[in-house]
């Protein structure tokens, strides 16, 4: 299959590398030193997976004619005029591993309905100095069809993504997976950026867990009032931790502290990665997005607006 990944970041370059070693004709839209960099040594990976992989790397989109798949892996600021320079482009799929829900809505306005699927990336990494990608996480990249149910297109291309080293799965409910996570995100979102400190350090910090528990509460609610159904997954129990105690969730939230701990003692956030890089912050597509929805639907969210203006101000 083709595939075109615009965005030569963590999770672009683990997608990029693994489906370039399996066979696929791989297709990296990058710009600038990014661009240069892999042009002069490729994609290379360590951690979890240690390759080098060399896809054709371009710096303007407009010299993408077509592709099977496109998969945007930039960060979510500034998605629509990315968006924009790649309307041209003959496709058959297009998907965003972004942060946050906002992406769907804007490859639909390119592309239109029926080639948009929905997207869950449960894998990250961290862009190193040096231009290679560390590999962290490996969890799963739900793919499906936004509308809901299963399809052959979406499981043969879960089936080619996990086939080549990055786990996928064809998920029915794709806008319940979505929502979950996005919502468990955002509860994380300003602890990482605030604090600056590694994952499992301010999930397992009880005041920090705290806060966490609020943000949680408050998009759990959101997600309600528009309708949707969360379930208990990656990277909070959005539902457990709303019904339980204050107790309890601070518990439950310091217990995912102690699995990246064990697991994954390394791991950053992705927004976390951008603040000590220097690099803009992808708060108002995110967090302002959630508050934004929360006005239209009448739905209070204190915590988590007092730590947008925070963040908005320091950023």
């Amino acid at each position: 299959m083709k595939f075109a990944i615009l965005g030569a970041g963590a999770l672009g370059t683990i997608l990029g590398a693994h489906l370039s070693r399996a066979g696929h004709e791989v297709v990296m839209i990058a710009r600038g030193e990014r661009a240069r960099t892999l042009q002069r040594q490729g994609l290379v990976l360590n951690g979890l997976s240690d390759l080098k992989a060399r896809p054709n790397v371009i710096d303007d989109p407009k010299k993408l004619l077509e592709t099977d798949t496109l998969i945007v892996a930039t960060k979510a600021i500034d998605t629509a005029q990315a968006l924009q320079s790649l309307a041209h482009v003959r496709l058959n799929l297009a998907f965003s591993v972004q942060n946050g829900v906002l992406k769907n809505e804007l490859l639909t306005r390119v592309f239109g309905f029926s080639r948009v699927l929905g997207a869950v990336a449960d894998f990250s990494g961290e862009l190193l100095a040096n231009g290679e990608v560390k590999f962290t996480r490996n969890v799963c990249l739900h793919v499906g069809e936004e509308k809901g149910g299963l399809s052959p297109r979406v499981e043969e291309l879960a089936h080619l993504i996990d086939a080549a080293g990055v786990r996928a799965q064809a998920a029915p409910d794709i806008r319940t997976r979505e929502w979950s996570k996005f919502t468990g995100w955002v509860a994380q979102f300003p602890l990482a950026v605030l604090t600056r400190q590694i994952t499992w350090k301010f999930l397992m910090d009880p005041r920090s867990a705290l806060v966490i528990v609020r943000i949680a509460r408050e998009t759990a609610a959101l997600a309600k009032a528009l309708g949707i159904e969360l379930v208990d997954g990656s990277p909070l129990p959005v539902p457990n931790i709303a019904r339980a105690s204050d107790a309890e969730a601070i518990e439950i939230v310091r217990g995912i502290g102690q699995n990246f701990l064990e697991k994954s003692p390394e791991h950053r956030m992705s927004a976390q990665q951008d603040v000590l890089r220097g690099s803009r912050l992808e708060y108002e597509e995110t967090l302002g997005y959630a508050l934004e929805k929360g006005r239209q639907a009448g739905v209070p969210m204190p915590t988590l607006d007092n730590l947008y203006r925070v963040i908005a101000v320091a950023h």
